[in-house]
């Protein structure tokens, strides 16, 4: 642990963690496993990070949590270790604020400036991609995938794959539109944010298949260059789709 680590009274640390310099931990913490927090994270009180996952199937491998640079984490965050069954790894990545009574449970994957609102629950190897927004008391089934940009609204239920930009709502989570204002906020230009609204209007507005929406959206970079590297990523992320599973309609 680096020198520089700031540990609250009654926080138990165990012999597996690993701490970055400049992060400060709380008071009534307790941080065990094979977990590695990077530098400058600020861990609040009464958070649990690094117990073992809760899969029955778990027999006392040595799987991890790791968490990155510059996370806020609130109160009542429970962070499971990963198990056997998947990469062994949950994983937490830069810049993202998570907020009180947070589940992540094993083998789940979180990017980068994420913001995670109070009681967002994720079951077992959920993916989360970056700039992602999760409201208040949202829920995601084991499995779930959400693109970069994405939002859903308070008390969601999400089953299925939630496409990149796509903001929803409901139980379960339909489709409402795109999270235009976050894309301007994060610099978009008008070029771009308009093939943001081509895209929706592909899956969502014009009665496509998925595969004659894909086709279509494959089409937009040719007439929008500035925009390619949005249509790739809706792409990608729709080809990676389990046919079982789908996308959030």
């Amino acid at each position: 642990m680096d020198s520089s680590v700031s540990v609250g009274p009654y926080t138990v640390i165990g012999p597996h963690v690993r701490v970055g310099a400049g992060t400060t931990i709380g008071p009534h913490c307790v941080i065990e496993g094979h977990t590695t927090i990077g530098q400058n994270n600020q861990i609040f009180q009464f958070n649990s990070l690094g117990a073992i996952p809760q899969d029955k199937k778990y027999a006392g491998e040595p799987c991890e949590l790791v968490i990155g640079d510059g996370n806020t984490i609130r109160e009542f965050c429970t962070f499971n270790i990963g198990s056997p069954g998947d990469a062994g790894v949950t994983r937490v990545g830069n810049d993202n604020w998570l907020m009180a009574y947070v589940h992540l449970a094993h083998d789940c994957e979180v990017g980068n400036h994420t913001i995670f609102a109070n009681n967002s629950q994720l079951a077992g190897h959920v993916h989360v991609d970056d700039w992602v927004i999760l409201g208040g008391f949202t829920v995601i089934h084991q499995f779930v995938r959400l693109g970069a940009h994405s939002m859903t609204a308070m008390c969601s239920l999400l089953f299925a794959d939630l496409p990149p930009f796509v903001m929803c709502q409901g139980q379960p989570a339909g489709a409402r539109s795109m999270n235009f204002e976050g894309l301007r906020r994060r610099g978009f230009s008008s070029e771009r944010i308009a093939a943001v609204k081509a895209m929706h209007k592909a899956l969502y507005r014009d009665d496509l298949t998925l595969e004659q929406a894909r086709g279509r959206i494959e089409a937009l970079s040719q007439r929008s260059p500035d925009s390619a590297p949005d249509v790739q990523m809706m792409l990608e992320f729709l080809a990676a789709c389990s046919p079982q599973r789908g996308i959030v309609r």
